[in-house]
């Protein structure tokens, strides 16, 4: 894991693929361990957090991790789900936030000299291909110790380094957290603690079905 002391460092973090990912793993992600690490790193400019929303609900079982973020560091990016009736009469729930990351990554980037993004979508390439470009560099977390993989192989292989979220368990993950299964081996890319239960958040895919 490869970081400068005066780089210019900012986290984006694709919420229902990072928590998606480490429920894999088996562990539960410690967010104020997860913000000090990333300091000690580099200089650590923003942390944005991207989420959707059920907001007709009358309590959402992710607004208690959303409200705590909000006043410990984090900036929070969210947005309102959508329903809609697929062509089989299914209702279906869509909260894709990779419009919102992109933009502001790209809005944000002649600010920062590293990139640290937290997701496996392969959709993402093309970003982190853009912003290379601009000369910044870009890590993706993520990890291959599931079957299959989180990160899709393209992502993984377009950064400048992927790090495996396995591997930052000790560093990030809750102390005293039920593990389910999980661990963690390095893979090279291209080139107070909180008590909070991190639910589950519906836009985990593009379009999920009404019982998720």
């Amino acid at each position: 894991m490869h970081f400068y002391s005066n780089e210019r460092i900012a986290l984006f973090i694709d919420g229902a693929n990072l928590y998606a990912t480490a429920k894999t793993l088996g562990f539960d992600i410690d967010y104020k361990r997860l913000l000090a690490f990333f300091r000690k790193k580099g200089q650590l400019v923003r942390a944005l957090y991207y989420t959707a929303l059920a907001e007709d609900q009358e309590y959402s079982s992710i607004r208690p991790l959303i409200d705590w973020l909000d006043y410990n560091g984090y900036t929070m990016v969210t947005k309102p789900t959508k329903e809609f009736t697929d062509s089989m009469g299914r209702r279906k729930i869509k909260g894709n936030m990779d419009i919102e990351l992109t933009v502001d990554a790209m809005r944000i980037a002649p600010s920062l000299d590293h990139i640290v993004l937290f997701t496996g979508d392969g959709d993402f390439r093309a970003l982190v291909e853009t912003l290379q470009q601009d000369g910044k560099r870009v890590s993706v977390v993520s990890t291959l110790q599931t079957q299959p993989p989180m990160v899709a192989d393209e992502l993984r292989r377009q950064s400048d380094q992927f790090i495996d979220l396995a591997d930052l368990e000790a560093l990030i993950g809750r102390d005293g957290a039920p593990r389910s299964g999980g661990g963690g081996r390095s893979h090279g890319g291209r080139g107070p603690a909180t008590k909070l239960d991190e639910p589950a958040s519906l836009e985990d895919e593009d379009d999920l079905p009404e019982e998720v």
